[in-house]
């Protein structure tokens, strides 16, 4: 009996949070039937970024609440079979993630956190309690860089008029 290995078949180039967020809201139904499910939560991917060149984010659900890992071609993924598990060692802390490979997603890789979705109150919560795991399992992101703006050109008078004047 072969083991079905979780392969990063699927490599994501770019954010995959409209892909999540299109696959796992197409079936609430089904997941909503197996497991617990909370009504005041939908379907939201959060605050996906590359970590060490995979992408890291929040699943936020009506089932579930999941740090969810990608293949992005880094070095965070690792192989290992569907339904295994495997710790990861992020910033802040070692956390279980299990296996999982999806016909029409690919394979991730997912850690929960929070065992009871019941619990939370409303999607607001939900993203608080997404973003406090984000900041604590994730290294601060440096602010984005702004292009260097250009020094101004030094303009004569005559050279205002003349653009003033439609010239050049």
């Amino acid at each position: 009996m072969s083991e079905h290995l979780s392969l990063p078949t699927t490599l994501h180039r770019e954010n995959p949070s409209a892909l999540l967020e299109a696959h796992f809201g197409a079936r609430p139904a089904a997941h909503a039937e197996a497991q617990a499910h909370n009504p005041a939560l939908r379907v939201e991917a959060i605050g996906f970024v590359r970590y060490r060149g995979d992408w890291l984010g929040v699943l936020v659900t009506p089932w579930r609440l999941d740090l969810l890992l990608l293949a992005g071609g880094g070095d965070l993924w690792g192989d290992i079979p569907a339904g295994q598990r495997r710790y990861l060692d992020l910033y802040g802390a070692t956390l279980p993630f299990v296996a999982v490979d999806e016909p029409r997603l690919g394979p991730y890789q997912y850690s929960s956190l929070v065992d009871q979705v019941g619990r939370i109150p409303d999607m607001a919560a939900a993203r608080e309690i997404a973003l406090d795991a984000l900041h604590s399992y994730l290294p601060p992101q440096p602010p984005p860089v702004s292009p260097p703006i250009a020094p101004a050109e030094s303009v004569s008078r005559r050279g205002f008029f003349r653009r003033l004047a439609g010239k050049h």
